[in-house]
């Protein structure tokens, strides 16, 4: 397996405009494609490991519980996850064990034990949304914390802007999910949006690639942290946050909240991510 792909540098020194020429936009390098799947398959599950190593990183790991999914490009109708009980930041891509929408685990590491949570959210999604390469959930502090208020974003930062109209809220908790009618439900609520606020219980995001959806996750958690801080602030205060205004929200979705803009700015954690470790995440 190869470490992160190299992305060609965008050599034009002037910005480029948008549709209306107007506005200068940020020149984003156009994504690497693997044309053979099996191929595709193994760089994708080197990917995902170098996920799990991300989120242990950050602490997004408590207990046993959290997933990170990605749909096998060879055979769509099945997806590779991690075991149940192994630690995040073990994780390699020899780890990881490839599951069917029965449930069954027809391949990978030595530990085949699957979270039957697990299976019932990404199944759900990876049935309902076939544009999902992969699907992150976890119980990140200040995800959860946020997702008890039962409420979407406030619109009050930049990098809020990339979920602007773009995130739901899961407003039911029926406990740990072990019912396929509740990751039905799940999915039906994210609909066609990147992110879900799951009330009391925390983030799930989704991407076109593997650093898509993980960046939506780390960007997420950062804005439900920002938010917290933000409204107990204003209320310390006798006031309330500034919500950027729906206009400049939109225009600035079309910066940071696309499927490019969500795949490189992931590309720094991964890049760190392969030096710290020494690659050891692909073996």
């Amino acid at each position: 397996m190869a470490p992160p792909a190299a992305i060609e540098p965008v050599s034009d020194n002037v910005l480029p405009k948008s549709a209306d020429g107007k506005k200068a936009v940020l020149p984003i390098p156009a994504m690497p494609v693997i044309e053979d799947k099996l191929k595709q398959r193994e760089q994708l599950k080197g990917q995902l490991a170098a996920a799990f190593r991300i989120f242990g990183k950050f602490g997004y790991d408590e207990g046993v519980a959290g997933h990170i999914t990605i749909r096998d490009p060879v055979d769509p109708t099945t997806f590779w996850v991690n075991p149940f009980g192994t630690a995040f930041s073990l994780i390699k891509a020899s780890d990881l064990i490839q599951v069917d929408h029965s449930g069954q685990v027809i391949a990978g590491g030595a530990n085949r034990m699957l979270n039957s949570a697990a299976f019932m959210i990404h199944a759900a999604i990876h049935t309902a949304r076939p544009d999902v390469i992969c699907a992150a959930h976890s119980h990140s502090l200040y995800g959860k914390a946020f997702a008890s208020l039962g409420r979407p974003l406030d619109i009050i930062t930049q990098d809020s802007c990339a979920f602007y109209n773009d995130h739901a809220v899961y407003k039911q908790f029926r406990g740990v999910v072990l019912a396929e009618e509740e990751g039905q439900a799940i999915a039906e609520t994210l609909g066609g949006k990147k992110a879900a606020i799951l009330q009391n219980h925390g983030l799930l995001t989704v991407g076109t690639t593997v650093e898509e959806a993980v960046y939506w996750f780390v960007c997420l958690e950062k804005c439900c942290h920002a938010q917290l801080l933000a409204d107990a602030a204003a209320a310390g205060r006798g006031g309330a946050t500034i919500k950027i205004d729906g206009a400049d929200a939109a225009e600035t979705y079309k910066t940071v909240g696309t499927h490019g803009a969500g795949w490189f700015s992931a590309k720094p954690m991964f890049d760190i991510i392969h030096r710290e470790t020494n690659g050891e995440y692909l073996e």
